[in-house]
C-alpha cells in the first residue's frame, strides 16, 4: 500500500463564493514567507504550524459538500501559501479530477522557480488545475519588498510563464492606499496584465482591517495602523486603470 500524502493546513471553509468559480470547499494551507503588511491571516505563517492531514481525509471532507457546488463550483486551495506544499495539491488534485471536481489554486507566486525540483513538481501540479487565482500584491519591486519583504522578479516570471502555457488566471490586486493605490503603480500593473494571453478575470480586492485583531493575538505590531481602506472613488479608479470589465472570458468558461 503506497504512502498516504499528508499536508499541513490551517483550517477549511465549507461555501466559499469568491475563491473562484462557483461554490467552492476552501482548504487553507499552512505556511507562507512572505509578511504582507496587510495580511489578514498572519496565523498561517508558521511554516511547520497548523494540523497535518491526508489527501485523503481532505477529499473526503469535501465532498460531503459537493451537492451545493452546482456546475462551476469545486476545491480550492488557498492558504498560506499553496505552492509550499506542491507535493500535497498535486496528489489532493490528481484525485479531485478522477471525480471530476473543478480545481483552483490561490496564489501570489512568491515560491516559484524554474530551478528543481520545483520547477518538474509546479508543472505536474498544473496537469490537475483548472485556474489561478494570481495575487500581484505590488508592481513596483521595490514597493513590492516595501510591503511584503520579498521582491516580485520571481512572481512576475511566474505570470508570464502561466501565459506561455495557457493556464487560466483571475489576477487579484489588493488595493492599499499609501501603498498600491496611485495610478502611476496601477496603469504599469495594467500594461503587465496586457502582455499576458490567458487573463479571464481581474479584480480589485479592497484592502480591509479585519484581520488586524489576529495581529493583536499575536502580539505582532500592526504594520497599517492608522489607514483606512480605499474610498469607492479610488476603488472604481483603479478598476478603471485595470480595465477589468474588458476581462470576461470567465462568464464563459
Amino acid at each position: 500500500m503506497a504512502d498516504k500524502v499528508t499536508g499541513r493546513i490551517h483550517s477549511t471553509e465549507n461555501f466559499g463564493t469568491v475563491d473562484g468559480p462557483g461554490v467552492r470547499f476552501i482548504v487553507f494551507m499552512q505556511g507562507c514567507r512572505m509578511r504582507c503588511q496587510f495580511c489578514h491571516n498572519p496565523d498561517t505563517w508558521k511554516i511547520n504550524g497548523g494540523r497535518e492531514v491526508t489527501t485523503d481525509e481532505i477529499l473526503e471532507e469535501a465532498l460531503r459538500y459537493q451537492k451545493y457546488w452546482g456546475e462551476k463550483g469545486g476545491i480550492t486551495i488557498s492558504g498560506g501559501e499553496p505552492l509550499l506544499q506542491p507535493e500535497f495539491i498535486t496528489d489532493l488534485f490528481k484525485k479531485a479530477k478522477e471525480k471530476g471536481i473543478h480545481t483552483t489554486i490561490d496564489t501570489c507566486g512568491r515560491p516559484f522557480t524554474y530551478e528543481e525540483p520545483f520547477f518538474s513538481q509546479f508543472n505536474e501540479l498544473m496537469k490537475y488545475t483548472d485556474l489561478l487565482l494570481f495575487d500581484i500584491k505590488h508592481i513596483d519591486n521595490k514597493a513590492h519588498k516595501e510591503l511584503t519583504k520579498s521582491p516580485n522578479d520571481n512572481i512576475l516570471e511566474m505570470a508570464q510563464y502561466l501565459s506561455e502555457i495557457d493556464k487560466p488566471v483571475w489576477i487579484r490586486h489588493v488595493l492599499v492606499p499609501f501603498r498600491s493605490d496611485y495610478d502611476e503603480y496601477l496603469i504599469r500593473l495594467d500594461e503587465f496584465i496586457k502582455t499576458l494571453n490567458n487573463v479571464d478575470k481581474v479584480e480589485i480586492l479592497p484592502y480591509h482591517t479585519m484581520g488586524r485583531y489576529k495581529w493583536e493575538e499575536l502580539g505582532l505590531k500592526y504594520p497599517l495602523e492608522g489607514i483606512e481602506p480605499p474610498t469607492q472613488d479610488r476603488v472604481k479608479n483603479a478598476q478603471k486603470l485595470l480595465h477589468v470589465d474588458s476581462y470576461t472570458k470567465y462568464q464563459t468558461r
